[in-house]
């Protein structure tokens, strides 16, 4: 069993705070890798996910980015962490909590993009301006911050 489950055995329904990282992936001209999410179903976002123990959120960033994509990501660069009251969710079990995200945002990857069709149904690069339409609220206001901050 995982801690988050084995977090939920002890805490039940009891909304938790749950640390994660995400990685703004950018290829040479400019365009952001996004998944097809499988959780929310068919819902575009940013290749990320839950801290592991003993991680650091850097460590976290470039596990989940190989483990959705198939590629090592290198030089990440913080962009921000994202919390608060508008960061509260419901998984689809009806298990409540908030998150802590941290942003990364990065030019440098290698190896072969390749979907894992456990995570999602899909993987593309997008322009920045012409992002999906149902996508991950809160991942396309990291792609906005993302954009102010390096005037893109």
């Amino acid at each position: 069993m995982g801690y988050i489950e084995d977090l939920r055995n002890l805490v039940g329904k009891m909304p938790l705070i749950l640390v994660g990282a995400v990685v703004i992936l950018l290829d040479k001209d400019q365009k952001v890798l996004l998944q097809e999410r499988r959780h929310p179903k068919n819902v575009w976002g940013l290749p990320g996910g839950l801290m592991e123990l003993g991680e650091s959120t850097e460590e976290t960033a470039q596990r989940e980015v190989f483990e959705e994509t198939g590629l090592q990501v290198t030089n990440l660069q913080l962009l921000s962490v994202y919390s608060g009251k508008d960061y509260f969710a419901v998984a689809a079990n009806g298990d409540p909590f908030y998150t802590v995200t941290t942003t990364y945002c990065t030019y440098e990857y290698e190896g072969k993009l390749e979907n894992n069709h456990e995570e999602s149904f899909s993987l593309a690069f997008f322009p920045l301006h012409d992002l999906p339409e149902k996508m991950v609220g809160s991942h396309r206001r990291m792609i906005e911050d993302f954009k102010i901050s390096s005037k893109v």
